[in-house]
Formats: structure tokens, C-alpha cells, sequence
């Protein structure tokens, strides 16, 4: 039988195309000038303190990493794995703790470093869960914070930007693990249904 070389025909509508990157509501210049700006905070409010910072993954890996370049008073860094939101787009109200810190923090200044703050139930709790481990404080960073009404009130010491209340994707802040490696901040974008 000759090989046939034309493209096979399938019927049928093609497949939905996946969310995608939409409005950017960061690009890398402002991003890089908050991450400055909280870096310059830092550095001042915890000039001869030695803190702790903590960043809870995978998400506020990125702002880390790019945070600690601007903080030029000594710090250690340690890593909490947390999850609330599982494969969806909203917290399930349930937090879990994968993997926990390696340090004790009694007696140390610890702050939190977040990518994003949305309901607050997953802030609320590791910062609960932080204080029985007797630091001397306990405050929070975020690069973003969506402008909702939290059921669960935080106090946040240090906001990068406050913004809409949209799922974003990139710098560190992902769908499904994808978009993670984005320049800048991005809304997400789901194709219409036809």
C-alpha cells in the first residue's frame, strides 16, 4: 500500500485552548522597583536583628530570591511548603503543611515572605502555627495583596501592591504549575466557550 503523504482530516470541533497570560498588570521594571522599595523597608526596620525570612513555596520563591539581593542586613532564609489550594483556582480553607521549617525560631525575629495574599487562611494559620514557637516577632511581607474582603484578618507589615481581585500568573506565581517563568504579572485568561 503507498505511503500517503496528506495530512489525515478529523471531524468533530478542535479541542478548547487552555487559559493563557492575558492583561500584564506588572512588567518587570515595577516589579523590580517594589521588591527595591520593600528591600530598602526591611533593611531599615530590622537593622541589628538578624531576622528569620520564610517563605512559604513554591510561589513567593521568585520574590525571594530577588528580596534577599535587596536586604542588606544580615538574615537567614528557611523554606515552608503549604498548600490550600490543591489544582483549583480558589483556597479550599483547608491548610496543609508538606514540609516544615529546619530552624528553630524561638527567640528570633521571623517574617514572612508571600507571593500573594487572598483570603488570608493560609497567612493566618502558618502565622498562628509560628507564634507558639516563641520568636520575638512575627510579621508578614507580600508582593500582592487582592483587594477582598478577607475572612480572615492578617495584619501585613509590608505590601509590594495591592491589586484587583483576578487570578494572576508569573514571577514565581503559577496555574497548574505553568506560567511560573513570566517576566512580569499577568491576569489569566480562559478562553470563551463556544
Amino acid at each position: 500500500m503507498p505511503e500517503s503523504s496528506s495530512v489525515p482530516s478529523f471531524t468533530g470541533s478542535p479541542a478548547p485552548a487552555g487559559p493563557a497570560p492575558g492583561r500584564v498588570l506588572l512588567d518587570a521594571d515595577q516589579i523590580a522597583a517594589i521588591v527595591a522599595r520593600l528591600g530598602t523597608e526591611i533593611s531599615r526596620d530590622y537593622a541589628g536583628r538578624d531576622p528569620v525570612l520564610v517563605n512559604l513555596l513554591k510561589g513567593g520563591v521568585v520574590f525571594l530570591a530577588d528580596l534577599i539581593r535587596r536586604i542588606t542586613v544580615p538574615h537567614h532564609i528557611e523554606f515552608m511548603k503549604v498548600s490550600s489550594y490543591g489544582d483549583g483556582m480558589e483556597s479550599s480553607g483547608t491548610v496543609r503543611i508538606i514540609d516544615d521549617l529546619e530552624r528553630n525560631v524561638a527567640g528570633r525575629d521571623v517574617l514572612i515572605v508571600e507571593d500573594i495574599v487572598d483570603t488570608g487562611t493560609t497567612l493566618a494559620y502558618i502565622r498562628d502555627m509560628l507564634a507558639l514557637r516563641r520568636p520575638r516577632s512575627v510579621e508578614v511581607c507580600t508582593l500582592l495583596r487582592k483587594n477582598v474582603a478577607t475572612p480572615v484578618p492578617v495584619d501585613i507589615r509590608y505590601v509590594g501592591r495591592d491589586i484587583p481581585d483576578v487570578f494572576v500568573v508569573g514571577y514565581g506565581l503559577d496555574y497548574n504549575e505553568a506560567f511560573r517563568h513570566l517576566p512580569h504579572i499577568a491576569t489569566l485568561e480562559f478562553p470563551e466557550a463556544r
